[in-house]
C-alpha cells in the first residue's frame, strides 16, 4: 500500500472568521471525516492544521514573509492516507470539510 499526502488549501476565510459555534461544528466535521478514514485503516501518519504565518526561503538566501501571501489560497494543513492508487486516495479526499468553505485538496503520492 502506498502513502499519499492530502494538502488542504484554504481560501481567505480563516478559523478566526468563524463564530465559536461554527468553529466547533467545522472541527467536528474534520474529526468525523478523518475518523472515517482511520476506521477504514487508511490513515497514515497524523496531519495537522498549519499556522497562517511562516517564512519562505528562496534561492540566494532570500527570506520573505509567507507563505505565499500574494495568492488567494494558502496551505492550511495536511493528512497522510494509505491507498493502493491515486484514484483511491482522491476518493478519500472527497469528504474533506475544506471543500465546504471553498478550499481545495491536492493529492500527491509520497515517493520514498
Amino acid at each position: 500500500m502506498k502513502e499519499f499526502l492530502l494538502l488542504f488549501r484554504n481560501t481567505d476565510l480563516a478559523p478566526r472568521d468563524f463564530s465559536a459555534e461554527d468553529f466547533q461544528a467545522m472541527t467536528k466535521k474534520w474529526q468525523d471525516w478523518a475518523g472515517g478514514i482511520a476506521a477504514e485503516g487508511k490513515l497514515g501518519s497524523n496531519g495537522n492544521r498549519l499556522s497562517q504565518e511562516g517564512k519562505v526561503l528562496k534561492p540566494g538566501g532570500v527570506i520573505t514573509d509567507g507563505p505565499f501571501v500574494e495568492i488567494r489560497e494558502r496551505l492550511g494543513g495536511f493528512l497522510v492516507v494509505k491507498s493502493d492508487t491515486l484514484e483511491e486516495a482522491t476518493t478519500l479526499a472527497h469528504g474533506c470539510p475544506v471543500l465546504e468553505i471553498g478550499g481545495s485538496v491536492e493529492i500527491r503520492e509520497i515517493v520514498s
